[in-house]
């Protein structure tokens, strides 16, 4: 009889929801507190910095992952087209409701338009991160194993050729295209390094649908997690200078003089591990059912705090002027009026898919 394979990785709905709400609490406190406060020599405050830098990598690393597992286990089934295409136009949606967020209605009342809506966030990145996976899928015919191995490849040269485009200036071409590789012009994030997690994501994926129902091997995978994770951690930088020395390629070493990518996968993996460990303590859990609903909780704070539509949330009130205590105070409060509205009035993340589809449809009949 051949073994069923698991349905749902439920450690990534906790892992989702620790890193929802770490980004909650972060964007909260880095858009109110006050600069007097931001103390790079105090060690909550480094701390806190630290562990708010993990959020990003862990939010594109497991888009690749759920996304390709899904995709995998449908493929099984012979269902992988509707994957296909619900992923296509998932990305389509997302992309679109990163774009809304940031436009402002008001000023179409004074005739004007702020194109500032044009800049990039995550939830265009993922979006297009999405497409083009399916692309690059499709490209590899659907072959999983040569799938994993470009995935990989991708992953490593967009990480160790950060140095290249760290600094990128791009003429010649539509802002709103440049946007999504350049922050010189306001974007918050570009698909060039955060590609590269949702590709180290993706390869993961395979590696959980081929071994993913032999549950015996739970301990390897956690293990795996655990001692990759820290090797990246500690010697990546190491390597990467060892390659330049045996190879003369300058760029390695460029690398490692500034590598948070790698270390920054490294404390995913960790984050993995310990998750997964649990699992099974998690299943039940508020935390698990607060990853199941990431969209909807971004989309309300981010209307909270940054006022979207409007032009009128916290930031426009309290912009960067909380104390400590007051900052601590209100991020524990917004993170539960967030998951609160999220919880009882967008039930599911299909509450802000349906009105968003419903445009989509109509711009595509």
């Amino acid at each position: 009889m051949t073994a069923l394979k698991p349905t749902r990785l439920f450690f990534l709905d906790a892992v989702r929801a620790f890193a929802i709400l770490m980004m909650l609490q972060g964007h909260f406190i880095d858009t109110l507190l006050d600069p007097i406060y931001r103390d790079k020599t105090n060690i909550a405050y480094t701390t806190w910095e630290y562990f708010r830098g993990i959020t990003a990598p862990t939010f594109f690393t497991i888009t690749g992952l759920v996304f390709v597992f899904l995709l995998l286990r449908a493929k099984a089934k012979n269902e992988d087209k509707y994957r296909i295409k619900k992923g296509f136009n998932r990305g389509l949606l997302l992309i679109g409701i990163g774009y809304a967020l940031r436009f402002s209605f008001f000023s179409l009342f004074k005739g004007e338009i702020n194109m500032y809506f044009i800049v990039i966030d995550v939830l265009q990145c993922i979006g297009l991160s999405l497409i083009l996976i399916i692309g690059l899928y499709l490209l590899t015919l659907k072959n999983e194993t040569v799938f994993a191995l470009l995935m990989l490849i991708i992953g490593n040269v967009i990480f160790v050729t950060e140095p290249l485009y760290r600094v990128l200036h791009i003429e010649g071409i539509p802002k709103f295209l440049a946007n999504y590789l350049t922050k010189e012009n306001g974007s918050v994030f570009t698909m060039i390094p955060w590609f590269g997690y949702v590709c180290f994501g993706a390869f993961i994926a395979v590696l959980f649908h081929k071994f993913g129902h032999k549950y015996r091997y739970k301990q390897f995978k956690i293990t795996g997690f655990l001692v990759v994770g820290f090797i990246l951690l500690f010697w990546s930088s190491p390597f990467l200078t060892f390659i330049t020395q045996i190879t003369g390629i300058q760029l390695f070493d460029d690398s490692a003089n500034y590598n948070y990518l790698y270390t920054r996968l490294g404390n995913v993996l960790v984050i993995f591990g310990l998750f997964y460990t649990f699992e099974r303590y998690l299943k039940q859990a508020i935390i698990t059912k607060i990853g199941q609903k990431t969209l909807s909780i971004y989309v309300i704070h981010f209307i909270i705090i940054y006022g979207s539509f409007t032009g009128i949330g916290l930031k426009h009130f309290f912009y960067k002027s909380l104390t400590p205590t007051q900052a601590i105070t209100g991020a524990i409060l917004f993170m539960v009026v967030v998951c609160f509205i999220s919880f009882h009035y967008a039930k599911t993340n299909k509450f802000i898919y349906k009105w968003m589809r419903k445009g989509y449809e109509r711009l595509t009949k």
